[in-house]
């Protein structure tokens, strides 16, 4: 029997890893329930043998692969730890501060959705935060990715305030 996290672990994974986790849960053809051992298993099953010996021997990304991501939850959490408890169902920090942006434009008629959100990065709102200094350069790298996953998963007219991080 495996026990659930009884911590909000989701926050400690980067989008990236967020969204091969739930592709995998929701993937009917894999055994159930999806734990960290099994991500890395199929993480390390994609990845070439040749790749993972060059990947561990020189780290030329400033950025932790995945697979460093997946060592360093499974040391913390062990490789029985459920892999549903990491998936996020809340905005990056980043994506939060592009949230609370649109949410504080007096132009916004209505609340703003996942797709208002959407709209709004492809047309420069995340460059123009970088610009005021409200985002860091690289932290707008990956919010197209982030609210797309957000999207795919609760729908383009869901509520993007109901994505908030608090903290």
């Amino acid at each position: 029997m495996t026990i659930r996290n009884p911590i909000d672990v989701a926050n400690r994974v980067s989008p990236e890893l967020s969204a091969l986790i739930e592709t995998l849960i929701n993937d009917t053809d894999l055994e159930q329930p999806i734990t960290l051992a099994s991500v890395r298993a199929f993480v390390t099953g994609v990845l070439s043998a040749a790749f993972t010996e060059t990947e561990h021997l020189h780290h030329f990304d400033i950025n932790e692969s995945l697979l460093d991501e997946l060592d360093a939850l499974i040391e913390e959490f062990g490789e029985t730890a459920l892999a549903i408890d990491f998936v996020q169902d809340i905005a990056s920090e980043a994506l939060s501060r592009v949230i609370e942006a649109i949410l504080n434009d007096e132009n916004q008629p209505d609340p703003p959705t996942l797709e208002t959100v959407r709209d709004a990065i492809t047309s420069g709102l995340s460059a123009s935060l970088v610009g005021t200094g409200t985002l860091e350069e690289d932290e707008d790298d990956t919010l197209l990715t982030e609210i797309e996953a957000l999207i795919d998963s609760y729908g383009a007219d869901a509520l993007a305030e109901d994505f908030l991080r608090y903290e």
